[in-house]
């Protein structure tokens, strides 16, 4: 109990100094702070098993994990997907991608590439070539979400699903409302819907 409490506390902490900064400038979860991540209270209110349920990834599907971070869904989201299918784990940051390529490597698996760039501006990803896109914590630390939504519409298959995960406390979050508004905007149709207090999933469709 008391090693819970000191993460909770600790994890407060760092939330609050981090909204602050990111009141100046949007700013993605630096890598040295990755445990906020992958930790059990953020496991307790957003479940890896539950968030990769609500994305519905199924066996033989690409599927792009945009701000992976550490890898906490890209790992388990690339067992789900099995051989046929494949993960991309896409981040900002490099040092972030460090870790997935050696979690990828300690989990010796073979279908789950890793890409460095902008969401908003990457031309590079290969137009309809997705059937699941997953921002789980994410979009708020884009700073122009309109822009990255749009290309996210147009990497995905029509018929695509993008999923996007929300936590409550987490500095850049999303209102439900901004979310539906913005992928509106970008030609997504809204979806399946999950929350609680604490979290919520909206899933969005391409048409």
């Amino acid at each position: 109990m008391r090693r819970l409490l000191l993460i909770l506390f600790t994890i407060a902490g760092v939330a609050l100094g981090w909204r602050w900064a990111s009141r100046h400038r949007s700013l993605p979860c630096p890598t040295w702070a990755a445990w906020l991540l992958d930790n059990p209270f953020t496991e307790t209110i957003a479940g890896t098993e539950t968030t990769l349920d609500r994305i519905g990834l199924r066996p033989g599907q690409r599927g792009l994990d945009v701000g992976c971070g550490p890898g906490r869904l890209s790992i388990p989201a690339a067992r789900r997907a099995g051989p046929e299918g494949a993960i991309l784990a896409y981040d900002v940051q490099p040092g972030m991608l460090d870790r997935v390529r050696r979690r990828v490597a300690e989990a010796r698996l073979t279908n789950v590439e890793t890409r460095l760039g902008d969401i908003a501006t990457d031309a590079g990803l290969g137009a309809a070539s997705f059937d699941r896109a997953w921002l789980v914590t994410v979009l708020g630390e884009i700073p122009d979400r309109a822009a990255a939504l749009r290309n996210l519409y147009r990497v995905l298959k029509p018929g695509g699903t993008l999923s996007i995960t929300e936590i409550v406390g987490d500095p850049h979050y999303q209102r439900r409302s901004a979310v539906i508004s913005l992928c509106q905007e970008a030609g997504f149709q809204p979806a399946n819907y999950w929350g609680t207090a604490l979290a919520f999933t909206q899933n969005v469709v391409k048409p």
